[in-house]
């Protein structure tokens, strides 16, 4: 294995977290939070721009690192899990509630997979699968975030 695919297979595993034996998924949400917090400083043009560039990016590494890896959808890769976590927590200040919150939210969503997110990990093929499914799981978790927050603030 050369450079460029170790490269990819770390960047695709959440440096090697997605490798843990027990819950790589909640070990790979985890590593999501450091970009999170990142996102969380600037405006949220500019975070929606590096979650959409980020994502497109994840694609194509969880693409490579699938091909590399010779299994479908393997479970160490969770870089989908980050993509998904930056979603659910884009806007948000970074404090407690939000980011427990959101967390939570997202391993349920991401875990239970209501429609379409097991349609869409079934039916589309390599990284946009692994990906995508995730993807509308962190828009599951942002809007059920919002939606509490706004319940919250009303009263």
């Amino acid at each position: 294995m050369n450079f460029k695919d170790k490269v990819i297979l770390f960047m695709a595993t959440g440096g090697h977290t997605g490798n843990i034996p027990f819950a790589p998924g909640t070990f790979g949400t985890f590593v999501g939070l450091l970009p999170c917090f990142f996102l969380s400083e600037i405006n949220t043009g500019g975070a929606l721009f590096l979650i959409i560039a980020f994502t497109v990016g994840a694609i194509w590494i969880a693409h490579r690192a699938e091909a590399l890896l010779k299994q479908k959808d393997p479970g160490c890769i969770v870089i989908d899990e980050i993509a998904g976590l930056m979603v659910t927590l884009w806007g948000f200040p970074f404090s407690m509630l939000p980011v427990v919150s959101g967390f939570i939210l997202f391993r349920i969503f991401d875990i239970a997979k209501p429609f379409p997110i097991r349609l869409v990990e079934k039916k589309i093929p390599g990284g946009a699968g692994i990906v995508l499914d995730d993807i509308i799981a962190g828009v599951y978790s942002h809007l059920t975030v919002r939606m509490v927050f706004y319940i919250v603030e009303m009263n």
